[in-house]
């Protein structure tokens, strides 16, 4: 946390404590208000950007909370929004009055609405539907209205639930047809009209078991609607008015907190299961490499928990508990002791006793491959996020894990190396600012600016570099915040090349997160949660902002998302760009001819076929989320269906790809393979993945290029010294 951040925040406390938030003044109020206020006093105080809260705020919290509980528009009815109307300019009025009036009414009508919808659909899926009829649905909610009354809302949902069910029936008789090995016509069509499906196929039956399907679907949905309490819905309600602020401001529910932390940690304490809520328990879904069940192997996935004990005491029973509180039962200190009453998949009941442990997500963490390529070896470390453990610095954060993943591979003869970034939506501001100086001697890494502040230089003093190879950083449109620090110091400082999106997602913001009970004295409402507040921008090295404009690739790439809104410039409420006086840097002087390597790759990507073709996928990806008029003819569904399935049939080619490049894992995870099968498993997945990747195969490229580049220099040094 910074400097003047900390100045700030204690004013804030310091206000908060005098003149606001005791049990007196808060003890005939309800947790909801309580919060209420004191999220709106913080987020005034605290915002690097606060907005005024006055009709025109009040007027789009009004329209964003209906769309956040009713997106779809299926459930609320216009006559709902003729009354909640009298609401649209008094919104700011009840922020400042600590009034929920507004959330009251909505949250009550919603549940009445959300049980009819209950009825609806199971009455409408009690009926066969009539796929010859010649009819249309409109999947892009935003361009219709609320359904006029009850009638037209029913007719909403048996066109929603009648397109959900073709899919599905669809599906089935294209199976169905395949299975049975018989030609669907003369054009070997992979899928028939209405009118040619053989009468051996039972259509009545199939479509009764799709509605089924769909009918199950929709049990579940709502089975885990009614697990949501009013102070779910109240929680939705606060961040739509927080996010109005910005994309990133957001209030954490004090459940929702941990797993805020788990996230950015990769690591909690537990039995090291993932579940999934049933009507008979929770079921195991997933078991975590290195957590106490797959140490014990006393548990498998589809094994359904029961009941929960603690150390001996009477279990619990959690059939038809919701999930979040079965989940609390279970986990707990390390060490402690919990009682699990299982039925196993054979049907068998058994209590198991687990010791808990510390789970780490593996997936969370860096990991690294080797490369080789016609005789050359290199190295990729793949972050997926800058991790850190907010509450113990020194324990597992991505900018140590990535120095270890270096060593590693610099002791494997790596001559290059590629740090994917992509999918990185950033993390921790310290992490980053150590992992740029593993590259650099030394100097500025990025700058701070706090509102009505001076900026602050966040550098790397530390002189050593533990990589002064060649370096590519790879990203793409979802490379966020932390990883367009790290990409943008490097182009800077002309320290790597970076290939990938034609810019990155463009978020130039800061949060912290405070816990909301450091700031109130005497609570009497339990634990508040916590508020992930903006409080600063930062910049890169130059002065520009990365805010909207993200970073700017030296080499663009295509790719699947190209063509799709995604940054921070699509988002609702975003801060503008601007910038900022350039830090004092010296750009590297590791004797690497970046432009060259640049321009090779251009060269090499104008004349790549497959380049080509991943951007023409994406073009067509793009044309198919705009088409959102969805015939619900089955015919007509059917021979969309096969126009999308010729045109996607060019693009199968770019699943096929073989760089010819071969990938492999570092000496110390080979030896954990021993007892990890599910590791080896994903690795060896990883690396196949890998060796179809092009933009890792132009990346070799290139670190191919920088590597001869440095050697030719370092030759022509030598020879004018003899000279």
């Amino acid at each position: 946390m910074k400097k003047n951040f900390i100045l700030a925040l204690l004013v804030i406390l310091v206000a908060v404590a005098s003149c606001s938030f005791t049990n007196k003044s808060f003890e005939n109020d309800d947790k909801d208000k309580f919060l209420l206020e004191l999220i709106t006093y913080v987020l005034e105080r605290g915002h690097y950007e606060p907005k005024d809260i006055n009709d025109s705020f009040s007027s789009n919290v009004f329209d964003d909370f209906i769309d956040v509980v009713d997106p779809t528009k299926r459930y609320f009815l216009q006559s709902d929004i003729r009354e909640f109307e009298k609401y649209r300019f008094m919104i700011d009025d009840e922020i400042r009055n600590t009034d929920i009036t507004f959330y009251n009414a909505v949250y009550q009508r919603l549940m009445v609405r959300m049980q009819e919808a209950k009825e609806i659909y199971e009455e409408v899926l009690s009926q066969p539907f009539d796929y010859t009829v010649d009819e249309a649905i409109e999947i892009d909610y935003d361009k219709q209205e609320f359904a006029a009354n009850k009638e037209e809302l029913k007719e909403r949902w048996r066109k929603q639930l009648k397109y959900n069910t073709l899919n599905v029936f669809e599906n089935k008789i294209e199976n169905i047809i395949s299975d049975s090995g018989e030609e669907a016509n003369v054009d070997s069509k992979p899928v028939l009209y209405f009118n040619e499906i053989p009468n051996s196929v039972d259509k009545v039956a199939i479509e009764e078991e799709a509605r089924e399907i769909t009918k199950n679907t929709l049990d579940e949905f709502f089975d885990f609607v009614d697990d949501l309490e009013r102070k779910d819905w109240f929680v939705q309600y606060l961040n739509t008015i927080v996010e109005e602020f910005d994309p990133h401001t957001f209030y954490f529910a004090p459940e929702e907190k941990e797993k805020f932390d788990i996230g950015m940690s990769g690591k909690f304490e537990g039995i090291g299961a993932r579940l999934q809520k049933k009507p008979e328990g929770a079921k195991i879904v997933e078991i975590i490499s290195g957590g106490p069940v797959w140490r014990d192997q006393s548990l498998e996935v589809g094994d359904q928990i029961l009941k929960v004990g603690q150390e001996g005491e009477e279990p619990i029973d959690i059939v038809g508990m919701r999930l979040d509180d079965a989940v609390k039962l279970i986990k707990g200190p390390k060490g402690t002791v919990v009682d699990l009453t299982v039925r196993r998949v054979d049907g068998t009941i058994d209590v198991v006793s687990i010791t808990r442990g510390v789970v780490e997500l593996e997936e969370s963490y860096a990991k690294s491959a080797t490369i080789d390529a016609n005789g050359k070896k290199y190295g990729l470390i793949d972050l997926p996020k800058f991790y850190v453990d907010f509450e113990d610095y020194s324990e597992r954060n991505a900018a140590s894990d990535v120095a270890k993943e270096l060593e590693r591979l610099k002791e494997a003869g790596a001559e290059g190396i590629i740090l994917d970034l992509r999918d990185n939506g950033g993390g921790s501001l310290k992490t980053v600012v150590e992992m740029a100086g593993l590259f650099i001697k030394d100097g500025p890494i990025v700058q701070v600016r706090s509102s009505g502040q001076r900026k602050e230089v966040h550098e790397d003093k530390d002189e050593r570099v533990q990589w002064d190879g060649p370096l590519v950083i790879l990203v793409n449109e979802l490379s966020a915040s932390a990883s367009e620090i790290l990409a943008a110091a490097m182009q800077d400082y002309k320290r790597a090349v970076i290939i990938g999106s034609k810019q990155t997602f463009g978020k130039g913001t800061v949060q912290n997160v405070i816990p909301l009970d450091n700031i109130v004295r005497g609570n009497e409402h339990g634990d508040l949660g916590a508020i992930k507040l903006t409080t600063q921008k930062f910049y890169r090295i130059n002065g520009g902002s990365t805010q909207l404009e993200g970073v700017k690739s030296d080499i663009v790439v295509p790719d699947r998302y190209s063509y799709i809104d995604l940054g921070e410039r699509d988002q609702q409420n975003p801060l503008g760009w601007d910038k900022i006086t350039p830090a004092d840097y010296q750009v590297w002087d590791g004797y690497i001819d970046l432009e060259a390597a640049v321009k090779n790759s251009k060269e090499r990507m104008a004349k790549n076929e497959q380049i080509k073709l991943i951007e023409e996928n994406a073009k067509w990806l793009k044309e198919q989320q705009e088409e959102t008029l969805i015939s619900l003819n089955y015919d007509d569904y059917v021979k969309k269906e096969l126009e999308a399935k010729k045109r996607s049939e060019k693009f199968k080619s770019l699943q096929d790809y073989d760089s010819q490049l071969s990938f492999g894992s570092l000496k110390y995870e080979t030896e954990l393979f021993t007892q990890d099968s599910v590791l080896r498993e994903k690795r060896d997945r990883w690396h196949k993945d890998l060796a179809r990747d092009i933009y890792v195969e132009e990346a070799v490229n290139v670190l191919k290029d920088l590597h001869s580049n440095n050697i030719k220099r370092e030759e022509n040094k030598l020879a004018s010294v003899k000279g």
